[in-house]
């Protein structure tokens, strides 16, 4: 068993919802296994206000989060990085910066609460589902040992992640 920290970065385009969401749920969850982070290619520049919502529904602190472009972590000065998890389709089909620390990429699709046209309501709806798939697949990953696994199997265990389908209520 290793004391090594992991380092995680989560992606998605505006860095405003699903990324902070899984970067606030990775750091409670990992309990202190994980350093975490995310950002995005074209960052909002704030964060959703109905993301903040719902992680403090659910008890998650979200201190310091903060709407960032990626290239913050592709400097010379960056953490290596040993995970690069994208949580957005747009971002999983753009050309990434090279991460220092050559990690193992991961894409993990969940469908962009921050989209959902309607009322309050409907979209904190949107949002409750998106953190109900980020919460599963984050708790699955936070469950993988990863210094006990080959770097292949790693990598194949974290994509695989991503294709873990959760039913919604009422489908």
């Amino acid at each position: 068993m290793t004391d090594k920290t992991f380092t995680v970065l989560f992606l998605c385009t505006g860095n405003s919802a699903r990324s902070i969401m899984a970067e606030a749920l990775l750091n409670q969850i990992g309990q202190g296994r994980f350093r975490t982070f995310s950002a995005g290619s074209h960052p909002a520049g704030t964060v959703n206000p109905f993301a903040l919502e719902r992680l403090a529904k659910e008890g998650i602190p979200a201190t310091g989060a903060r709407s960032k472009h990626w290239n913050e972590f592709a400097q010379a000065d960056a953490p290596d990085l040993d995970f690069v998890i994208t949580v957005c389709d747009n971002a999983a089909g753009e050309v990434c910066p090279a991460w220092p620390g050559q990690p193992i990429t991961a894409h993990w699709g969940v469908p962009d609460p921050a989209a959902v046209a309607g009322s309050d309501d409907e979209k904190r709806l949107a949002f409750a589902k998106a953190f109900a798939v980020l919460h599963r697949r984050v708790t699955l990953f936070a469950s993988l040992n990863p210094a006990s696994l080959e770097r292949l199997a790693l990598e194949q265990k974290v994509r695989e992640i991503g294709r873990v389908d959760i039913p919604q209520h009422g489908e």
